[in-house]
């Protein structure tokens, strides 16, 4: 192989045990995410130069347990590796197993062996072993697999160089598998194996007897096919469940006594120190105690920690845009540079510190092991809402974004189950409520401390978090209700051991959810906010015209200043604008809930993305102020009602928006998802239906109650 040629690494393994965090440590920052070819499962891939110049294509497959899958994730993997022609094929396996819990991962292990595949057995966080005070012995279970077994910590990097010599031999030589079969066929999947390999022209007869298994949802293979293979096991006697059962004992008796002897004294200790912190962590009642005081803390802190670069960034961008107002000419392109891409691009950007602040606290509870508790503790109280525990990770998921939520709902079997969690999972606050949050919550609440610790917009945020967890689970006793099911279904979940998070996976969490929000809702932001520049800086006919004739006329008749005069001119010509007329006419439809014409625009433009509404507000209030450097919370404070001295953004106005807010189905993409998972319009519709109408009643409530 010359160093210009690339190979394919799969890095493969149990969920839990360090599979990313190696594919963190070899990949760097030259990786990306995007979806396996039609279907919606994360595929993380990157690149990995040797240093021997080779560069390796490293793809991060989905943590599976055996190749009899339970998930769509696991159904994917096994797709990928029964298909010779598969352009994921692997030309070499690192496969990734937690040292502490060796037996189990050996299990997907040897069938990959016995797929035919090249591999390097990894066994990470021998760290853990060894500060146990055991020793790890691999001569035997060297002579079991018949592949190089490479001890290593991702944590501490240890061996990382060991690894990376075993993957250059690999390509430089080639090396062969153990000839023996890990495990020994029984006369009836002899029969059929033997059939299909010799009907499919495929080499390995163990990859045949997988296909012979799984052949009815098996992407590749054609329907002559299908039908060939339905038929060798009607007349062969060859029971699905009966034989995979048989086969996994034999696995684990085969390689039980070489486990023992790999690791030669128990984990007695750690297990004892976890079980320690379970005890209370998922106690009945002191474990969602710590849970609220934890989500107490991350909401805090995304106050507390954010405030001062949110303000460094707002008055930077409010700055730059006096400044190229003052430095380029009067023009129309000039306006929409400062009033339409600058005002959208704020209004991206001011919200990335919230974004990592929250996502870097997520990501160290998903490191550290407590997430995986979470859902352990609440799936009796799922069960009681029609969902399981499950549910769970689709709920909490939520808090990041809907969409990712709502895919992993596939990890549910119980279709009831399943649709409930779909239709409620947006109710959960997203990260991309956060922009408009922060906005209101500063017009709402004032910037006071409890105690001089708790801060109270920090608690009204963290109160809309828990409106919008009870408006889902409130949601879900209803589809309970009317939903019907045959049968429920219960979690099994690994608990993962208690370990420090590490910080290099924390960071490109961190980073690759920032970078997602700013390429995906940036995207959207600025594209609306130049359209909504043209549509508030034009009208129909005379119509601005008049609107500033009128403006200087009602100036000078009260006798108001220039800055005043500039004002009120910037007023009548957004309303004779197209956007103004467009608001004009829904106002009607909003004003019981307090709001009025501009946030109606808002409400329609953000239909596309729950957070365009700032990038709305910041278009609209920029329009017309040229050489402002108010920031756009500034302007919005500043807004009065017509004719008064009242604030449009009031605390009841502000409380209603945002109920409303908490509640609404603010986002196409979300629609576009739920249609796909559930294969109709009837559901995404059903969806939009309650959602908007429990927005419209709970803003009323809250305007007419507080107003």
């Amino acid at each position: 192989m010359t160093k210009t040629d690339r190979f394919n690494i799969a890095l493969l393994g149990n969920p839990n045990s360090g599979k990313s965090s190696l594919f963190n440590f070899m990949t760097g920052l030259r990786q990306d995410v995007s979806n396996f070819p039609g279907v919606t499962v994360d595929k993380k891939r990157g690149s990995y130069t040797l240093k021997n110049g080779v560069e390796a294509h490293i793809i991060d497959f989905p943590g599976t347990y055996s190749v009899y899958p339970n998930s769509s994730e696991e159904k994917l993997v096994i797709n990928i590796l029964a298909d010779a022609v598969n352009p994921h094929q692997p030309d070499l396996v690192v496969y990734v197993a937690d040292i502490t819990q060796l037996e189990r991962h050996l299990l997907f292990a040897t069938q990959i062996i016995d797929m035919g595949y090249q591999m390097v057995f990894v066994l990470n966080m021998t760290d853990l072993v060894e500060k146990e005070g055991s020793s790890i012995h691999l001569r035997d279970l060297k002579q079991y697999l018949g592949v190089p077994i490479i001890c290593i910590s991702v944590r501490d990097e240890k061996n990382m160089e060991e690894l990376e010599s075993a993957i250059e031999v690999f390509v430089e030589k080639r090396y062969g598998q153990s000839a023996s079969p890990l495990y020994q066929l029984s006369d009836i999947e002899t029969f059929v194996a033997t059939r299909v390999q010799k009907h499919l022209d495929i080499e390995n007869i163990y990859t045949a007897k997988i296909i012979a298994h799984h052949y009815q949802w098996l992407e590749f293979l054609r329907e002559d096919q299908r039908t060939y293979i339905r038929d060798i096991i009607a007349r062969s006697g060859f029971d699905d469940l009966k034989l995979q059962v048989r086969e996994t004992m034999q696995r684990y008796d085969s390689y039980s006594e070489v486990v023992k002897k790999t690791v030669t004294s128990s984990k007695k200790t750690l297990k004892s120190r976890t079980d320690q912190i379970d005890g209370w962590i998922t106690h009945r009642f002191i474990g969602p105690l710590i849970f609220f005081m934890v989500m107490l803390f991350v909401f805090q802190s995304i106050y507390s920690w954010a405030t001062y670069p949110m303000d460094w960034i707002e008055t930077g961008f409010a700055t730059a845009g006096a400044q190229i107002n003052h430095i380029l000419p009067d023009s129309w392109w000039t306006d929409l540079i400062v009033n339409g891409l600058m005002a959208g691009l704020g209004g991206v950007l001011v919200f990335v510190p919230q974004i990592a602040v929250l996502f870097f606290l997520l990501s160290i509870l998903e490191e550290s092991g407590y997430m995986s508790r979470v859902v352990f503790m609440f799936d009796s109280i799922m069960q009681k809402f029609g969902m399981n525990g499950r549910s769970m990770v689709s709920l909490i998921s939520s808090g990041a974004c809907a969409i990712p939520a709502i895919m992993s709902t596939r990890t549910i079997s119980n279709p009831k189950e399943r649709l409930i969690t779909i239709l409620v999972s947006p109710l959960v606050s997203c990260s991309a409520r956060l922009p408009v949050y922060a906005v209101l919550i500063g017009f709402a609440v004032p910037d006071v401390k409890i105690w001089g610790i708790l801060n109270m917009q920090g608690l009204a945020f963290m109160g809309l978090y828990v409106l919008g967890i009870l408006g889902a689970l409130g949601s879900s006793l209803v589809f309970k209700k009317i939903l019907k099911s045959d049968s429920g279904s219960f979690l099994m979940i690994e608990l993962p051991d208690y370990k420090p998070p590490i910080w290099k996976n924390v960071i490109l969490s961190v980073k690759e959810k920032v970078i997602a929000f700013i390429a995906g809702a940036g995207k959207i932001i600025v594209f609306i906010s130049v359209i909504l520049w043209f549509l508030a800086s034009f009208g129909p006919g005379d119509s601005l015209l008049n609107a500033e004739i009128n403006a200087k006329k009602e100036s000078e008749v009260s006798g108001l200043s220039m800055e005043e005069q500039n004002n009120l001119t910037a007023s009548y010509k957004i309303e004779a604008s197209y956007i103004g007329r467009m608001g004009k006419w829904i106002e009607p439809a909003i004003a019981p809930l307090g709001f009025d014409w501009k946030i109606g625009i808002a409400l329609l433009t953000s239909f596309a993305a729950r957070e365009v509404f700032v990038g709305t507000m910041a278009t609209i209030y920029s329009i017309g102020n040229d050489n402002d450097e108010k920031t756009i919370r500034q302007k919005m404070a500043a807004e009065v009602r017509p004719g008064t001295d009242i604030k449009v953004y009031n605390t009841a106005t502000s409380f209603s928006l945002l109920v409303f807010y908490v509640f609404a189905m603010q986002c196409m993409s979300t629609l576009a998802i739920v249609k796909r998972e559930t294969n109709t319009w009837k559901w995404p519709i059903i969806q939009f239906l309650f959602m908007s109408a429990m927005a419209y009643l709970g803003a009323l409530v809250v305007y007419q109650v507080m107003a």
